[in-house]
């Protein structure tokens, strides 16, 4: 009887599979499926943990900027995640998602798109500008600004060109290999009182590592922290199922 009760309360915990596709950088994915299981176990019980299949590639295909190959390769792994059981997909870093537009149309899963985290949280905190601060294709790129004010009439700003180079290369020299300097911390601390006198509302920190540098308590306007926020929508989308039920 016992054994009956402990089947049947198992049966209910019934969560999606989540493809990860990580790898750029491995300090982000691993924050990624730590958080996502953190948050899970707290939701429905320290005893469970959510399915999830991982891809981690090598970060030098980013370095490379071969759109062509990078967009092939994403292609690739996205179905391979699907023939291998994923219901949805999640991207752990900023950049890669500029090959979204090519890869959602080519699978039948969806991609949980991290600028659409971003919207929906400044939507509810009523923000209409947003300052970006990344590496030099995110913050350069479409994929973040274009989605954001398409889908969310979201205006973003970028630090002037000047500090475009700096920006990338204290993310993909130093925070992307694990390394977080007070030096990196007040060149991105500065950027955001730049970006605030200029009109932003709040700060996008668009690069995975950039919240393990820079915190809420050091900034009087609202941080949003992309990894913190696209790991919410990933939980969500694991647990659509169990919400349901409850």
């Amino acid at each position: 009887m016992v054994w009956t009760k402990f089947t049947v309360f198992l049966e209910t915990i019934d969560m999606k599979t989540l493809g990860l596709i990580g790898g750029t950088s491995w300090h982000a994915t691993v924050v990624y499926y730590r958080n996502i299981n953190e948050i899970v176990a707290k939701k429905i019980g320290g005893w469970e943990n959510p399915p999830m299949i991982i891809y981690s590639l090598n970060i030098k295909l980013m370095r490379e900027q071969n759109i062509p190959r990078i967009r092939e390769e994403y292609l690739k792994i996205a179905r391979k995640l699907e023939e291998a059981g994923a219901e949805g997909i999640i991207i752990c870093a900023n950049t890669p998602h500029m090959v979204y537009d090519h890869v959602q149309p080519k699978i039948r899963i969806p991609i949980i798109h991290i600028s659409d985290a971003v919207g929906e949280e400044a939507r509810k905190k009523k923000i209409n500008k947003l300052g970006l601060l990344g590496n030099r294709p995110t913050m350069t790129g479409s994929f973040i600004q274009k989605r954001l004010k398409n889908g969310y009439d979201i205006e973003t700003i970028i630090p002037e060109a000047e500090f475009i180079d700096t920006s990338h290369n204290y993310i993909s020299e130093e925070l992307t290999q694990g390394k977080f300097t007070d030096e990196a911390r007040e060149f991105f601390t500065n950027q955001m009182e730049l970006l605030k006198l200029r009109g932003a509302e709040g700060i996008i920190l668009g690069c995975t590592e950039l919240p393990l540098l820079l915190h809420q308590k050091d900034f009087d306007l609202p941080l949003f922290s992309t990894t913190d926020l696209h790991i919410q929508k990933a939980v969500d989308f694991i647990l659509e199922k169990v919400d349901a039920i409850s």
